[in-house]
C-alpha cells in the first residue's frame, strides 16, 4: 500500500528515479503538472515524470529525437547524459538540461526562423518517426471525457471522429517531413544567452508541414493572441502564409478540437480546466469567438 502511494506521488517517483541514475533530486520545484509533472532540480536540470501508464516507446522516441537533433547543432533541449528513461512502478522519468532559469519565450521571428530550419532537415536515421495522426488511428478508441456534461462530451467525440476521418484527404500543399507537431510561442524559449530553444519534443513526426503552422495562423486569427503584426513577421521570416491555403479553415477547425479534447482531458481533475472546455465547446458549436479562450 505505501509503495503503491510513493508511485501516485510524482515527487516520490522522481527521487526514486534519481537515485537510480544518481542525480541530486533536492530541491525539487514543481513547475507544472499537465501532461507530466515538471520539476526544476539542482545543477540546472529538468525532470520530467509521466503521468501513470504513459508508452515507452514515446518517451524513449523524444530522448531520441533531443539525441539527434543535439548531434545536428540544432538549438533544442537537450538530454542529461544518463540512461533514461527510468521507469519507477507505471511512470517513466526523463531528465534534461535546464537552458534558464524560468521561462522567457521567443520572439516570433525566433519561432518561425527555427520551424523553417527544422523542416529543411531530412528524417533521422537513427530515429522512427511515426506518421503523424494528431486524432489517432481509424480503428482507436475515441477519448472519452468523463470531467464534461454528457452532451458537451458526445459532441467533442463526434467533432473528434470527424476530423480523425478528415484530416489525411485536406489538400496539403507543403512537402511533407519532419514536423515538432505542437509547434507555437509557448515551445521556443530563450536560453541564459538570450539564444531561442526548441522545447518539448513530445510529438515529432513526419505529416505535412501545415500542422506546425496552423497554431500561428489560429492564435492570431481567431483567438487574438498575436497581433497582426507578429503574424506578418512570422510569415515573412517562414516563407508561406498558411491563411492563403484552401484547406485552412478546416484544419484550424481541427486544431481547435485537438486543444479543446487535451483540455477536455483534464476536466475530470480540475474545474478550472471543465469551466474552459465547457467554454470552448460552446463556441465551437455556435460559431461563436474564441477572442475569450484563455492560453492552456
Amino acid at each position: 500500500m505505501r509503495k503503491q502511494a510513493e508511485q501516485d506521488d510524482p515527487a516520490a517517483v522522481l527521487h526514486a528515479a534519481a537515485q537510480k541514475v544518481q542525480l541530486e533530486d533536492e530541491p525539487a520545484e514543481l513547475i507544472r503538472y499537465g501532461s507530466n509533472a515538471v520539476f526544476r532540480l539542482a545543477n540546472r536540470v529538468i525532470a520530467r515524470v509521466s503521468r501513470p501508464r504513459a508508452k515507452a516507446e514515446a518517451v524513449e522516441r523524444q530522448v531520441a529525437v533531443a539525441r539527434w537533433l543535439e548531434g545536428l547543432d540544432y538549438p533544442a533541449t537537450q538530454v542529461v547524459d544518463v540512461e533514461q528513461p527510468v521507469v519507477v512502478g507505471d511512470r517513466l522519468v526523463t531528465f534534461w538540461k535546464s537552458v534558464s532559469d524560468g521561462e522567457t519565450y521567443a520572439g516570433i521571428a525566433d519561432v518561425a526562423a527555427l520551424i523553417r530550419r527544422l523542416h529543411e532537415l531530412d528524417a533521422p536515421a537513427s530515429v522512427e518517426l511515426p506518421r503523424l495522426q494528431p486524432f489517432g488511428t481509424p480503428d482507436a478508441p475515441l477519448p472519452s471525457f468523463p470531467g464534461l456534461e454528457e452532451g458537451d462530451a458526445a459532441f467533442l467525440q463526434e467533432r473528434y471522429r470527424w476530423a480523425r476521418e478528415t484530416f489525411d484527404g485536406l489538400p496539403f500543399a507543403l512537402p511533407r517531413g519532419v514536423i515538432h507537431g505542437d509547434a507555437n510561442v509557448g515551445n521556443v524559449i530563450l536560453d541564459r544567452d538570450g539564444r531561442p530553444v526548441l522545447i518539448d519534443l513530445d510529438s515529432f513526426a513526419v505529416g505535412p508541414r501545415e500542422w506546425d503552422l496552423i497554431q500561428t495562423a489560429l492564435f492570431y486569427d481567431r483567438l487574438g493572441w498575436h497581433t497582426r503584426e507578429e503574424y506578418e513577421t512570422f510569415v515573412d521570416v517562414y516563407g508561406y502564409d498558411l491563411l492563403e491555403w484552401e484547406g485552412y479553415e478546416r484544419l484550424a477547425d481541427m486544431r481547435e478540437i485537438a486543444m479543446t479534447a487535451w483540455l477536455s482531458r483534464q476536466a475530470a481533475e480540475s474545474e478550472k480546466s471543465a469551466a474552459e472546455a465547457a467554454k470552448r465547446i460552446a463556441a465551437i458549436r455556435t460559431g461563436a469567438s474564441r477572442r475569450d479562450w484563455s492560453a492552456y
